[in-house]
């Protein structure tokens, strides 16, 4: 059934250091000098390293293998035959799990005691049993759901854990909005739409925000109600539904903010009609350089995408 096994890896921050300064010597006299701690930098490059390492001896089970950095990923031909091993932060595997199609996605841990590990159960030393398990068919997976921006050109963009439709700088991005029946024009920073996957990520930083200026507004600190709210809008990973909120949205003569979140159910979607004339644009999980172009008279249909992706969990 599996033919190749491609390991994603990421650069660290030590290598993304050098590639900006030439020289280690040059990277470690500018952190030192600005008062960092370049060590910190050595040690996460040397146990990331050898994770990757370790990873790569241990999966040498007779298949073709491909060690891929992640600058590839959405230009690479995943192939059905392929199975994927993703050692890195969480991100890594966000990144990933967009572009590889319905492949297992088994996502590894190179420093636990730096990296959370949401999307990363399984340490290095796990990674053969691991892929073992996939190939002989005996792994647990869960099918996560995506979310999906179609134009009306036909591109298309998919995101793992949100997306973000706006404009590129920090201006206001102006379009009009149309959900459940309504529309109205909008001024505002941008829309967010959230998986259940990212239901914890960049929507609950929004539910945090919230809380703490309700709290302030309210003259206390106490922030239970808004943490409660945020609680209730943390999805399951298999949800078919995305959440979508609108960013400090502004009223005036030629602007509304009667829609500022909503729930996407399952065969629904969102539709934004762009009204900026230059700038505007839609990403995803935080990939700023991977984006559509969202100019004047783009409309952009938001909704869960019709596939999901599948990450291997035991």
């Amino acid at each position: 059934m599996f033919e190749k096994l491609v390991i994603v890896s990421r650069k660290t921050r030590l290598e993304d250091l050098i590639a900006r300064f030439n020289s280690k010597a040059q990277a470690k006299f500018y952190i030192e000098h600005a008062g960092g701690d370049f060590a910190d930098y050595e040690r996460e490059d040397s146990a990331y390293r050898g994770s990757l390492d370790r990873v790569r001896r241990d999966l040498e089970l007779g298949l073709k293998m491909q060690v891929m950095d992640r600058s590839f990923v959405p230009t690479y031909q995943f192939d059905g035959r392929d199975l994927v091993v993703a050692v890195g932060q969480d991100g890594l595997v966000a990144n990933t799990a967009k572009y590889v199609g319905e492949q297992p996605i088994v996502g590894v841990n190179p420093d636990p005691g730096r990296f959370d590990g949401v999307l990363l159960p399984f340490l290095p030393d796990q990674a053969r049993p691991t892929v073992a398990r996939v190939l002989e068919g005996k792994a647990h997976l869960r099918g996560v759901t995506l979310a999906e921006a179609a134009l009306e050109d036909g591109q298309r963009l998919v995101a793992f854990n949100d997306l973000f439709l706006g404009a590129k700088t920090h201006v206001s991005a102006r379009y009009r909005i149309a959900w459940d029946g309504r529309d109205e024009p909008h001024s505002s920073s941008g829309i967010v739409v959230s998986t259940g996957a990212g239901s914890t990520g960049w929507l609950s930083s929004i539910f945090n925000m919230a809380a703490g200026v309700s709290a302030f507004a309210a003259g206390g600190e106490d922030a239970t109600t808004a943490a409660d709210a945020r609680k209730g809008m943390t999805l399951a990973w298999e949800d078919p539904r995305l959440v979508f909120v609108v960013r400090e949205p502004f009223v005036s003569r030629h602007s509304r903010a009667g829609i500022v979140m909503g729930m996407i159910e399952a065969g629904h979607e969102l539709v934004l009609e762009s009204r900026m004339p230059s700038g505007g644009v839609i990403f995803s999980d935080g990939v700023e350089a991977d984006f559509l172009d969202f100019n004047s008279g783009a409309i952009a249909r938001i909704r869960a995408a019709g596939r999901k992706a599948h990450l291997v969990v035991n």
